[in-house]
Order: C-alpha cells, then sequence, then structure tokens
C-alpha cells in the first residue's frame, strides 16, 4: 500500500532563517520563601526616630518608610509608605509621657501591617507600658493583661522588650516574648565612668545583689518607707477591700490584723567613706531615692549614684533629683528623657541600641538568643 505523504506550505524567505523563540519562565510560586525584614518606627517623636536610626545602622538597613501623625480631632493615623507582604516587621516603639497616644500608634501600626499581609509582626518595646499595673489592687484591674491580648489582637507575633517591671508578665502574652537585660551595659558604666568603683557599696531595692556579686563588691540594704510603699499597695493584701459594719455570720469571725505601720528610713551596712550606689528597674517618682541620699549622706557615703534601666523621671523629677544629694542619676535610652535631661545635668544617658539590634538580627535569621542571655539567672 503506498504511504501517504503530509506536504506542508513552502518556506517564505523570512522564515527560513527564524530563530526558535525561547519559552517564557514560569511565574514565581506564591508560596516561596523570603529573605527580607523592614524596621519601622511607630513614634512621631524625635527619641524613638533616634532610636529607631541607631538600630537600623547597626543592622545595616534603611528605616521603613510611614506616617504617624495626629489628626485635628485627636486621632491617630498611619500609613505604610512601601510594600511589606511576606516580610518580617520589626516595630520600634518608646514610651513617651502621652503613654495613651504610643500604645494607639503601636496598635494601628501593627494593624495596618497585619492587614498589608506582613508575615511576621515583632514590637520592639523597650518599656513596656502598664507593666506597674501588673497585680490586682482592690476592685481595679490588671491591665497589663488587657494590653497583652489588645496587642494580640491587633496583628503583633512577637515582642521584645527590657527588665520588665515583674518577670510574671511574660504569662500575660499568648506569643514569645524575649526580656531582655540593661545590666551588662549598667556594669560597663560602672567600670568605665565612676572613679574608684573598688569602693563601691550597692544599696538593694531589688536587684542591687546581682550588680554587687558580678563586681565583687559589698552590699548594704535600705530599709522602710522608701522601699516598701509600692509593694504595700500591689502586693493584693487589700483585695477586696476592707468593709466596715459588714454583717459577718456567726461562727465565722476572722481574727483582725493589726494596721501595717511603716518604719523610717535606715541603712543596714556601714556606707563610710564608700561610692553608694541605689539599683532599681524603674526611676519614676524620685521622692523615696532623694529621702534615701539625704540619709546615705549622713551616713558618710562619698558619692551616691542611682541607676535604672527605663528613666521615666515624671513630673518634678528633673528638680528635685537637681536640689538633692544625689550625685547622678544613670539611665538607658529605653524611655525618651531629653527633656530632662535639660533640665538636670546630673542625669546621664546609656545606650542599649546594640542588644536590640542583635536580637532583631537572631529573631529574623532563626537564630538562638541564648547569647544575649549569657551568664544571666533566673533572679538578675
Amino acid at each position: 500500500m503506498p504511504k501517504k505523504l503530509l506536504l506542508l506550505p513552502p518556506l517564505s524567505a523570512s522564515s527560513a532563517f527564524r530563530v526558535p523563540r525561547a519559552r517564557p519562565a514560569p511565574p514565581p510560586a506564591m508560596n516561596a520563601a523570603r529573605t527580607g525584614y523592614r524596621v519601622f518606627s511607630a513614634n512621631s517623636t524625635a527619641a524613638c526616630t533616634e532610636l529607631a536610626k541607631r538600630i537600623t545602622e547597626r543592622l545595616g538597613a534603611e528605616l521603613g518608610k510611614s506616617v504617624v501623625y495626629q489628626e485635628t480631632n485627636g486621632e491617630t493615623r498611619v500609613e505604610i509608605k512601601e510594600s511589606v507582604r511576606g516580610q518580617d516587621i520589626f516595630i520600634i516603639q518608646t514610651i513617651p509621657r502621652d503613654v495613651n497616644t504610643a500604645v494607639m500608634e503601636l496598635l494601628i501600626m501593627a494593624y495596618a501591617l497585619k492587614t498589608s499581609c506582613a508575615r511576621n509582626i515583632i514590637g520592639v518595646i523597650p518599656y513596656f507600658p502598664y507593666s506597674k499595673q501588673s497585680k490586682m489592687r482592690k476592685r481595679g484591674s490588671i491591665v497589663c493583661k488587657l494590653l497583652a491580648s489588645m496587642l494580640a489582637k491587633a496583628g503583633l507575633t512577637h515582642i521584645i522588650t527590657m527588665d520588665l517591671h515583674q518577670k510574671e508578665i511574660q504569662g500575660f502574652f499568648s506569643f514569645p516574648v524575649d526580656n531582655l537585660r540593661a545590666s551588662p551595659f549598667l556594669l560597663q558604666y560602672i567600670q568605665e565612668e565612676v572613679r574608684n568603683h573598688h569602693f563601691t557599696i550597692f544599696l538593694c531595692p531589688s536587684r542591687a545583689q546581682s550588680y554587687a556579686e558580678r563586681l565583687r563588691l559589698g552590699l548594704a540594704v535600705i530599709h522602710g518607707e522608701a522601699q516598701c510603699t509600692e509593694l504595700d499597695m500591689d502586693d493584693g493584701r487589700h483585695s477586696p477591700p476592707m468593709v466596715k459594719n459588714a454583717t459577718v455570720h456567726p461562727g465565722l469571725e476572722l481574727p483582725l490584723m493589726m494596721a501595717k505601720e511603716k518604719p523610717p528610713i535606715t541603712v543596714v551596712g556601714d556606707v563610710g567613706g564608700r561610692i553608694a550606689i541605689i539599683v532599681d528597674d524603674i526611676i519614676d517618682d524620685v521622692e523615696s531615692f532623694v529621702a534615701a541620699a539625704e540619709i546615705l549622706k549622713e551616713r558618710g557615703a562619698y558619692k551616691i549614684y542611682v541607676m535604672a534601666t527605663h528613666g521615666i523621671l515624671s513630673a518634678e523629677a528633673p528638680r528635685l533629683i537637681e536640689e538633692s544629694s544625689v550625685d547622678e542619676v544613670v539611665v538607658t535610652n529605653t524611655v525618651p528623657h531629653e527633656v530632662q535631661k535639660l533640665q538636670c545635668p546630673k542625669i546621664k544617658t546609656v545606650d542599649i541600641s546594640l542588644i536590640l539590634s542583635e536580637a532583631i538580627r537572631r529573631i529574623h535569621n532563626g537564630e538562638s538568643m541564648a547569647y544575649l542571655f549569657r551568664n544571666i539567672t533566673v533572679d538578675d
């Protein structure tokens, strides 16, 4: 049977030398892994922007483009000026005097990034607001727990903070919390800036024991009203509040407790001719520190330093420090305090942007955070 041939039309002169076109590359997969991250500043204040710039300079990155401002009616508006889809986003937020505005800025920016399809939203909040309201007080509420729930609802998936007022606050969150420490930077300041620091004695309200053990120095204790004021209010012993003339069921009468009487401030330990350093996590109302400094001067202390991680220094704190026997107040830049420094030259600042930038780098790269907590115990 003869074979059938398929006859094609003759090639034209142009088509005889046509080079076949290459097939277009397939589009990238929708679930392709991303490698980018961005750092944004959630606060329009200069101090927050300065801290964010320090962090991005150490990371070798650029600060994310965003606009945070207050409208004429007082509402907060946040606009993200670049794409953040599929990226790790770090929001730097310091807490100025207007705490509630700063909280709203953080919540609105986190929600804006969430709706812009950011993969992870990590809040870098060096000083966590409302941390003093972490226990029930009379008929109040645990506001710190409420704020933790609001941050999770807004879209945050992780938080980096520093020296929480109570370590138990970490349990309020439904996502990871890295509670960094500022003590290495304050210890370095003592070793480099405090002359004759080998003759130093630390005074304890809370964390001085750790400092004294690391520097192999002496430890004294301040006892009295200056130390116990806040604990009496926060320990929950007055919850529920006492009720006068309450009806008591027969046979259920509880024994009456004697009312507390706060003793005067006393110092346990010899401070004569030595440098005294009072260490705490927050300096806000300074009346107790000023009163303690007066007692230390009477006991013969050579110089008096006050050191803390968070220098809130509200109300008349700068004036009281300037007029007191305190020689120097050393705080970190977790909280903006430029105005206070202008009012009181005794206030000095230690930069902690190094540890924050390293925490950001390690979280983005999925590295262990253990290096940032080396030689730090649970009691620190």
